[in-house]
């Protein structure tokens, strides 16, 4: 069987170039940067270095829309496609932590389906109307890449409305799941490890490998509404030691630290034996390398033709050989 093609997801940050260049070298498709400007540096900067550096393509998985203009985000994408073209995809969300940590909550579908409209319009070198005024990118010849420009927009959706919506405005969509959907491209995250012969699944360096993605459960649950916290393992004792930690109006600060790369103390100690108790195997990928290719058999059986790994803990260049050798068979 033919598997999806593996890509590699990074927060922005000091391990892109030795992370993106081992990626390179067992042949992943691409390397994808997350969006949070709060808690990474920032993914077009990363992007562009990642591209100098390697031949691998890039991609941003995910960017929400209200961090930047939508002329912004068009003139950084011409950017990127002047310097290194063809080798950029861009997805969009609606935001969850990138917001969370703003004290915000996700965007509604149709102000994120706006933006990305507007962005593909600009792009095609239209005239668009912007908060009541008409405009384009207006670059000079030579200033910018010719128009139209070409990137794929994509859309991370996993409910009914925004998956309808990524079928009708997006050439991809990004999701957690192994179901069949209309876009040809389709790309299915996961986290996790590949244990090692004679290794304990339950072993201290698989935990460290999961943790950090794990431990979300408690900040989502916090960020959503802090009464739910109170139903997960110890969830009581976590919450009480972040309302303990910052005042009110300043706790979604501490919800967030280290957000899917390091466990803060709070987490190891309060939360992990929890989420780990509750983790599931639809993100969560742990087992030998013939489990996790048939993990990966699973997702081309229903039509995945991407599988995005995020991997984290304490040696995340380690996770990526691991998993890129495991499923080149």
């Amino acid at each position: 069987m033919t598997l999806p093609r593996l890509s590699i997801g990074l927060p922005p940050g000091p391990n892109n170039l030795e992370v993106a260049r081992v990626a390179s070298e067992l042949g992943c498709a691409r390397i994808w940067l997350y969006d949070s400007a709060a808690l990474y540096e920032d993914i077009w900067i990363w992007l562009d270095r990642i591209a100098r550096d390697t031949d691998i393509d890039i991609g941003t998985a995910v960017l929400v829309p209200n961090l930047r203009h939508v002329m912004t985000t068009a003139s950084a994408i011409a950017t990127i496609e002047g310097a290194h073209p063809g080798r950029l995809a861009c997805g969009f969300g609606t935001g969850a932590t990138a917001r969370w940590v703003l004290g915000k909550g996700a965007l509604s579908w149709a102000t994120t389906r706006r933006y990305v409209e507007t962005l593909r319009a600009l792009l095609a070198g239209e005239v668009v109307e912007i908060d009541g005024v008409k405009t384009q990118m207006n670059h000079y010849p030579g200033l910018a890449p010719e128009r139209p420009i070409r990137t794929p927009l994509l859309l991370s959706a996993f409910g009914k409305k925004g998956v309808e919506i990524a079928n009708e405005i997006a050439d991809g969509i990004i999701d957690t799941l192994d179901v069949p959907r209309d876009l040809a491209w389709h790309v299915r995250m996961f986290n996790g490890t590949v244990v090692t012969d004679g290794e304990d699944p339950e072993s201290d360096r698989v935990k460290e490998a999961c943790a950090p993605w794990l431990v979300v459960s408690y900040h989502g649950a916090y960020t959503m509404n802090p009464d739910i916290v109170d139903n997960l393992p110890n969830g009581a004792a976590w919450r009480a030691s972040i309302e303990a930690a910052r005042p009110d109006g300043e706790r979604h600060l501490a919800a967030h630290e280290g957000h899917v790369t390091h466990l803060t103390d709070r987490d190891r100690e309060l939360a992990l034996e929890g989420a780990w108790s509750m983790k599931g195997p639809g993100f969560t990928w742990i087992g030998t390398p013939d489990e996790i290719r048939a993990r990966a058999e699973k997702a081309a059986d229903a039509g995945v033709s991407e599988i995005l790994y995020t991997p984290a803990g304490p040696d995340v260049v380690g996770e990526v050989r691991r998993m890129a050798e495991a499923l080149a068979g």
